[in-house]
């Protein structure tokens, strides 16, 4: 994609993200998904991770190489005429300016940067090292012109056998984000729960990310409880696979 398209895409996502509380970013997975939900009036979109490498045949958690995702999201992005984030996972083990050279050169608009290393054995980041390599996407970004959105994910709850006491340093986790550079920051695994939803909204400056699932949870809630981002995960893809079983069954011999 060229550079003033990508460009105005960028600056695009970041204007959705100041005029709706919360922006709803479907969760899509290949040309078809995408087009389906631009068609169905959302100003923006997001490739995930997992959806994809299932689409793909491939394992999530980095199944699947940098340059592979970047050649799976390229037809998807070209395929709508709305801002694309892509769910990078870890990295990949790249450094953070070979993420925005190739996320930039096919158009991508924003991205997930999450603190599970996969190429590492999945270890989770240190507060530090995952802000500084928050810090280098911000950096690389200004340098190369482009406002990529920056949503800065956290698995602290996930590792946690007991989500609420995890509160604590996964606050400081959000606050370390948001200060290097992230432009939203994203809590995974709490989604159900009021009360930390709340916590962690009250904490920090930047938009909230929150998964959803389509059909089970409510709009309205997340915005009561300061939420300013949506996104599916899987949960989009998982609902529409139990759907088709559901309408497939009865002529299944």
């Amino acid at each position: 994609m060229d550079f003033r398209t990508t460009v105005e895409r960028a600056q695009r996502l970041k204007q959705l993200h100041a005029e709706y509380k919360p922006l709803v970013l479907p969760t899509v997975w290949d040309v078809w998904s995408a087009r389906a939900a631009a068609d169905a009036g959302f100003p923006a979109l997001t490739v995930g991770s997992h959806p994809l490498a299932a689409s793909r045949g491939a394992e999530d958690q980095e199944g699947q190489t940098f340059q592979e995702v970047l050649a799976a999201v390229r037809p998807i992005i070209a395929a709508v005429n709305v801002p694309v984030s892509v769910d990078l996972e870890s990295g990949y083990g790249h450094e953070p300016a070979d993420l925005i050279a190739g996320l930039t050169e096919v158009g991508g608009a924003g991205l997930n940067i999450e603190d599970t290393v996969h190429s590492d054995g999945g270890r989770l980041r240190t507060t530090q090292e995952h802000a500084s390599y928050i810090a280098g996407l911000r950096a690389a970004a200004d340098d190369a012109g482009i406002p990529v959105w920056i949503n800065g994910r956290t698995d602290v709850f996930a590792h946690a056998e007991d989500a609420s006491a995890a509160l604590d340093e996964a606050i400081e986790r959000l606050l370390a984000m948001e200060q290097a550079g992230a432009d939203s920051v994203y809590p995974v695994r709490i989604q159900d729960n009021d009360d930390l939803l709340a916590a962690v909204t009250d904490a920090v400056a930047v938009p909230v990310n929150s998964t959803a699932h389509p059909v089970k949870h409510d709009l309205e809630r997340f915005r009561r409880l300061g939420v300013g981002r949506i996104t599916y995960g899987p949960l989009l893809q998982t609902a529409m696979t139990d759907a088709m079983k559901d309408m497939l069954g009865p002529w299944a011999l």
